[in-house]
């Protein structure tokens, strides 16, 4: 049966909206938001609008950032020299938690799915051979010089820290084959990971045996 009430109607309809919540758990959502007091209710609306108005892709690692280049690429304490792939800003959250590795990241924006349309080109495939390459398009064509805002150090090792998928096996192959040609080592994270789990759900000490024990491609 569905709410009477328009107001809560509408509240479930928009958590329903949100990715795996279902329609009950969304009716407890709007169950625990109404028992909430209003000053909290308002400083959720609060964070959810900043969120949305300051939160931004960070132009050299395109993790999700307040200030652009994002704390991680602008930090002196982090090794340029190692850029760890990643398909999503959560799977960063997750190998942050480890406070094992101290390279640099690239968010590709999600991974190779012919299924649901996704290409290469559709991922930040481009970008990231740019940054191994050392040179960028400028705005008419020509080539550039880019470089991390680390110190503009020469990209050493490439990390590739794929989901144990299909998407993620297949991402992972074409990257290292379209790295092949650089002076970089190419390598992937250890099957640690139970297959077909996503990077975010795996705990940290998981997660560090996966980045110790990585593979050559």
């Amino acid at each position: 049966m569905r709410h009477t009430s328009r107001s809560v109607e509408a509240l479930v309809e928009q958590f329903s909206k949100l990715p795996t919540i279902g329609r009950k758990t969304a009716q407890r959502l709007a169950s625990y938001i109404l028992k909430m007091p209003r000053e909290e209710v308002a400083l959720l609306a609060d964070a959810l609008l900043s969120a949305k108005d300051k939160v931004r892709e960070c132009s050299v690692c395109f993790n999700i950032t307040d200030s652009d280049p994002c704390p991680i690429c602008l930090s002196d304490k982090r090794d340029g020299s190692v850029i760890c792939v990643v398909e999503e800003s959560n799977d960063v959250l997750a190998i942050e938690r480890t406070n094992e590795y101290r390279g640099l990241y690239h968010v590709l924006g999600g991974a190779i799915s012919p299924l649901d349309g996704i290409g290469p080109d559709e991922l930040k495939v481009r970008e990231l051979i740019a940054r191994v390459s050392g040179l960028a398009e400028g705005s008419g064509g020509e080539r550039v010089e880019t470089g991390s805002p680390v110190g503009q150090v020469a990209v050493q090792e490439v990390i590739l820290a794929m989901n144990p998928n299909v998407e993620g096996d297949t991402t992972a192959y074409y990257l290292s084959q379209l790295l092949a040609p650089f002076s970089v080592s190419v390598t992937r994270i250890a099957r640690g990971l139970p297959i077909g789990g996503d990077l975010e759900y795996a705990d940290e000490a998981t997660l560090s045996r996966a980045l110790e024990g990585r593979l050559s491609l």
